[in-house]
């Protein structure tokens, strides 16, 4: 009996040594590690031209060999077992990759699987999905298109693990894959990361690839816009970015969530999300921030997900303004995301990393070899068929001896040699009319079958045309996906945004909101003083000269607006502005605000909120005047400066904010000392802020306004003299 060896590790435990083999590390590392690293890389982790790896690819083939294009749903696991038979990897492991092709999870804008039962959510981490025992599935009928010539050897078949059955190398997908649906994959050393793009869009770039292969980036860029996400979600368009990763297969894309505010319940709801997060990372970050104390704004927040689809709700405190604190949120959680496109494909089993152009020319190349492959197929059954009724023609000058040639025949070996000698056909043809039921032999079935053969002459030569020209077979594939398109393409789901229209958070420290008093000079110094030192003294100091131009009660968080003479205004908290004493001159706000030469201040507004009744009322010193909405100078962005602010036909006069359901009465004086005092109400109102108004003052051809002020009584003390009740007007001696 031979005698048994031991283990190294069974040597050291009974006291012998064991016995060392000296291997340089490349030796192990070639021989041991780089045919795993490339079993993983070409087997495993990174899809091919046709947008699949080797498990997805086994699973679908399995569902259409088992007939489960058509007819009813069959239970999961039958599905799982039999694709076990293609793919050893466990029952488990391919259950999995069912989940994530089905309608149910929601993972793909075209699904490959048509489902019943829970198979839980793309958007959830801990959303499990149903065993295998309870769900039920089929494939779609979009399916296919993936299988379109796989029976006519439109793609190599390769044996299977233990070669019991064959399995297709690639399945000879109609339609570009690789680009509409998702894929991430990561293997040795090396990962993809595919995004999914719009099917119509996609179908119309590889159009124009058929017809104008030089098709530059940034005319695909015109009909492939962007990718398009089975979540849908905005994505945040910067076509710089864009055509970098449409060049090289390489780079991020932003996304964030979409959100609609319900005023009624003053609550935020969230109904779609970045496709790279999950609804459980956003609400673990949320509560985060609410523990911290950085997201006081937030009373309660709760996932609503049910049958109608994802929903986040979050429940807002009272007077929080929705719109700012998504932007905080945006920037403090995955409610905006980025999703770091890595495109590498498998080329003839070799990982490269390729554009979207390039995937497109690749994917072009390869279908067309499945066509070609296909109709080749196709044009060899037909001439085979043309043979076979070639020869069947020639036994209709003689049905009769046909008949005899048979009856007279000793031995049935002889019956196809016999009719060769007798009509001068070949074995096949001759085996094909030996075939033929003794019901057939009639001249009616025979004739029948002959008018066949122009047919089949036309169709062989069509094929032979496509087949042999270039631009004939770039037309059918381009006519094929023009069909696809047509059947099955949708509206995109993810909607493009630009950065300008995004509203920047930007982190501020906590502001205490107590009550303050704001005062603005007519030089253009400005006071912000407490209630606290206003309790001591409330006399204003100014310079020699200088005068009170507006006083305003408001808080320390209110909004101010800068308004110049050049027609522009500024914008700024009040808590940008440390406090002072009335008896101190104050900031001067064109050195503070950084006006441009020779810019003077002409009037404020502080605003806690832009209330749609507010205006701005601008008096011009050619006698016009006009009111223009408060909510014409709001902003998403956190724009300091905004040019246009009023029309600079004429110079300014007066700038005020009339509150809404206020209605003061404004002072008009003119350059020889008359004036007229107008209720605001009877200034016209204009939507645009580049309105020049209409006249107010009737004014002599030498004269102009000089001045315009509601507190008017300590300088013109006659002002309630010249009260006006229509206009135009013209002034009058005070």
């Amino acid at each position: 009996m031979a005698k048994k060896k031991t283990t190294p590790i069974e040597q050291v435990a009974s006291g012998k040594t064991a016995e060392i083999t000296n291997q340089p590390i490349t030796d192990t590392i070639v021989t041991n590690f780089m045919p795993y690293a490339m079993y993983v890389i070409r087997d495993r982790a990174i899809p091919e031209i046709d947008g699949f790896k080797p498990s997805h690819r086994k699973l679908l083939y399995t569902m259409y060999k088992m007939g489960l294009l058509t007819g009813a749903r069959t239970k999961s696991t039958n599905v799982v077992g039999s694709t076990m038979k293609l793919n050893p990897h466990g029952d488990a492991a391919i259950y999995e990759t069912l989940v994530r092709l089905t309608r149910g999870n929601e993972t793909l804008l075209h699904p490959f699987i048509d489902s019943k039962g829970s198979f839980g959510k793309q958007y959830s981490r801990d959303m499990a999905y149903a065993a295998a025992r309870y769900t039920e599935v089929k494939l779609e009928s979009f399916s296919a298109e993936l299988f379109d010539g796989i029976d006519k050897n439109a793609v190599d078949m390769v044996d299977n693990y233990d070669a019991t059955q064959l399995e297709p190398l690639l399945l000879p997908v109609s339609f570009p894959n690789i680009l509409v649906s998702p894929n991430l994959g990561i293997a040795v050393g090396l990962a993809s990361n595919i995004c999914s793009f719009n099917l119509g869009e996609v179908c119309d770039g590889a159009i124009q690839l058929l017809k104008s292969p030089n098709t530059t980036t940034d005319k695909m860029l015109d009909i492939i816009k962007a990718p398009d996400f089975a979540g849908g979600a905005f994505l945040i368009y910067d076509r710089e970015a864009m055509k970098t990763v449409y060049e090289t297969g390489r780079g991020p894309i932003k996304l964030r969530a979409r959100y609609s505010y319900d005023k009624s319940a003053n609550c935020i709801d969230i109904t779609q999300i970045p496709y790279s997060t999950s609804i459980e990372l956003i609400m673990n970050t949320i509560a985060e921030l609410v523990k911290a104390g950085k997201a006081k704004e937030i009373k309660d927040f709760r996932d609503e997900i049910d049958r109608n689809g994802f929903k986040l709700t979050i429940d807002l405190a009272r007077g929080v303004d929705p719109d700012k604190l998504m932007a905080k949120l945006f920037k403090l959680t995955s409610l905006e995301d980025n999703f770091s496109c890595n495109f590498n494909v498998l080329i003839d089993g070799t990982p490269r990393q390729l554009g979207v152009i390039d995937i497109l020319k690749e994917w072009i190349k390869f279908r067309c070899d499945c066509v070609k492959r296909q109709l080749t197929f196709e044009l060899d059954k037909k001439r085979e068929k043309l043979h076979l009724l070639l020869g069947l023609g020639q036994i209709l000058l003689d049905i009769d001896k046909a008949i005899r040639i048979i009856r007279e025949t000793e031995n049935d070996r002889d019956v196809v040699p016999n009719l060769c000698k007798g009509f001068d056909i070949d074995e096949v043809q001759a085996e094909y009319i030996a075939e033929i039921k003794l019901r057939h032999l009639n001249r009616e079935y025979i004739i029948n079958r002959i008018n066949e053969i122009e047919s089949l002459r036309d169709e062989i030569e069509a094929l032979k045309a496509i087949i042999g020209d270039e631009l004939k077979l770039r037309s059918y594939v381009s006519d094929q996906l023009k069909n696809i398109k047509k059947k099955y393409a949708i509206p995109r789901k993810t909607q493009l945004i630009f950065p300008e229209d995004i509203e920047e958070y930007v982190e501020e420290e906590e502001v205490d909101n107590s009550p303050v008093r704001l005062v603005l000079s007519r030089e253009g110094y400005f006071k912000k003083i407490t209630y606290r030192s206003l309790q001591g003294n409330d006399e204003q100091k100014f310079k020699d000269g200088d005068e009170q131009l507006s006083v305003c009660d408001s808080v320390n968080t209110a909004e101010v607006l800068f308004f110049s003479d050049k027609g522009q205004v500024y914008k700024t908290k009040a808590s940008d502005f440390e406090p002072t004493k009335a008896s101190a001159l104050g900031d001067y706000i064109p050195a503070k605000l950084a006006f441009e030469q020779g810019e003077r201040v002409a009037g404020m507004a502080v605003l806690t909120g832009y209330d749609a009744g507010d205006m701005m009322a601008f008096i011009f010193a050619n006698g016009k005047g006009v009111c223009i909405p408060i909510t014409a100078y709001e902003t998403k962005a956190n724009r300091r400066k905004l040019t246009g602010a009023y029309s600079t036909a004429s110079p300014i006069v007066g700038v005020f904010h009339i509150k809404h359901g206020e209605d003061p009465e404004i002072l008009l004086v003119t350059s020889d000392a008359r004036g007229m005092l107008i209720k605001s109400s009877l200034i016209t109102a204009k939507s645009t802020r580049s309105a020049s108004g209409v006249t107010l003052a009737t004014l002599k051809k030498d004269r102009a306004l000089v001045d315009a002020r509601i507190d008017y009584k300590s300088k013109y003390p006659k002002g309630d003299t010249v009260r006006k009740i229509k206009l135009p007007a013209t002034p009058a001696s005070m």
